[in-house]
Order: structure tokens, then sequence, then C-alpha cells
């Protein structure tokens, strides 16, 4: 067969096939790059979240983890307005309730919490329980009644039937914890896993398991998900051993069984 222009086409073709079937040519409909996921994030997982990520790709080297923090209810209402996101973990079940049933799949509670009271290095103004916040002349910092710990301390006080006036309310957690390391606040009710980011620009004062609360951590995949089998197969390692070594060292409660 004469060496044409057409012939030589044919050649080319078959040899890419060829490269393709074996995995040995780039492109051929395959990614030229790791899958990037964007996980929601409650902004009490910051520190955490940030080891789990990296936990994570060093096993699985065709992802990519990128994270977005803040309130969780500011995090669900990324996926009403459609924006991105592939992951969603909010610190209360409350919070991922907002987060339509046609927005997520099936959740899994990853982690436990509760929470302490923040104060100032020392404790100089004599803190010794959530009665101590009902003192006049208090800053008291709480998180918005629209996130989990704003939900969170206002469940706490209602149980132990006491009245606080807060000086100021703030849009998460972090916020509550940033009044009292930069003195602006007396106290503020925060996670306790959020006084390890504070070092030693924080104390706090225990609150009693009879008057605390046990927050809980949902993780669920988007439903809209570009990569949807990756981002179940990143909510289902949240529950693995290696997973839950990392929740246990930042402070967290672990569940008890896994849940699907």
């Amino acid at each position: 067969m004469p060496d044409t222009p057409r012939r030589r086409r044919l050649v080319a073709c078959a040899v890419l096939v060829l490269l393709c079937l074996t995995g040995t040519a780039g492109g051929c409909g395959r990614s030229s790059g790791p899958r990037t996921l964007t996980v929601l994030a409650a902004s009490s997982l910051t520190e955490v979240l940030g080891e789990l990520v990296t936990a994570y790709t060093q096993t699985h080297r065709d992802v990519r983890l990128e994270t977005v923090f803040g309130g969780s209810q500011e995090m669900a209402a990324r996926l009403e307005d459609r924006d991105t996101g592939d992951v969603l973990i909010t610190a209360d079940e409350t919070a991922m309730d907002q987060a339509a049933a046609d927005l997520v799949g099936p959740r899994r509670v990853v982690a436990h919490n509760s929470m302490t009271i923040a104060v100032a290095p020392g404790n100089p103004r004599r803190i010794r329980g959530l009665s101590s916040l009902t003192r006049r002349g208090l800053r008291i910092a709480v998180a918005a009644e629209s996130v989990p710990a704003g939900r969170y301390a206002r469940q706490m006080l209602a149980r132990a039937n006491l009245t606080v006036r807060w000086s100021s309310e703030e849009i998460n957690v972090r916020a509550v914890l940033d009044r009292v390391r930069t003195g602006e606040a007396d106290a503020g009710l925060v996670y306790i896993t959020d006084l390890r980011s504070a070092g030693i620009a924080t104390s706090s004062v225990p609150i009693p398991a009879e008057q605390n609360v046990t927050a809980a951590y949902p993780a669920s995949a988007v439903k809209d998900s570009a990569h949807p089998q990756d981002a179940a197969d990143f909510v289902d390692w949240l529950t693995t051993p290696t997973a839950r070594a990392l929740f246990h060292k930042h402070g967290f409660v672990l569940p008890k069984t896994s849940q699907g």
C-alpha cells in the first residue's frame, strides 16, 4: 500500500488509540490533573480539617481539597444559592437541615463537641460558671442565634434558668473567641476545641456535663457536585480510624458508632 497522507493519518489514529487503551497517552478523555472538591465547613473545624485534608490527599493523590470556613448557616446557604460546594460539614443538625434534602445526600455524624466559657488569662473577673455570667458589668460575647454555637449557648442558659445580658452577638464562634482574646469581652461561650486555637491568649472555665450540651457535626456530600463519588468517598473517609484519630487529637469526642 503506497505511503499516502490518508494512510499516515490512519496509522497515527491507530497508534493514539493503542496508547489510550494502555494508559500511556495524556488526554484521551482523562483528567489532566487532580479532581478538586470544595469542602464547606463550620469555623470550629478550621484546625482539624487542615490536618484531615493533608492526611486524605496523601493517600488520594487524584483528589485536591479546598476548604471554606464560616458559620454553619452561611455554609448551608451557599448551597441554596447554588454556590460551589461538594461537601458540607455543619456544627449541628439544624444547620444541615437548612440545606434542602434535594441538595445533600445521606449525612454522617463525624464528631461531637461541647461548650466552655472562654475568659482572659488568669480569669481576672473571677468567673466560676454559667451563673457568674449574670453579674452586672460583665462584657459577654455569644454567637448569633442563627448559628449552632449561638443555639447551644441559649439552650444551656435556658436549661439553667439564667438570664444573661450579652454585649455582643457574633457571626460565628471564632468571632466570639476573638472578642475574648483581644480583651473586648470578659467572657464568651465557645466550643472546648476552640480554646486550642487561642493558645495562651485565653483561659477557660469548665461547664459541668449536666449543664452542657453535646454538639454534633454531620457531614454530607452535595448532590450537585461535579464529582459526587469523590465527595461521598471523602465523607465516608471521615469515619475511618485515621480521621477519628485526628478528631480526637484536636479535642473532639468521637461518635460511638458509625452512622449512615
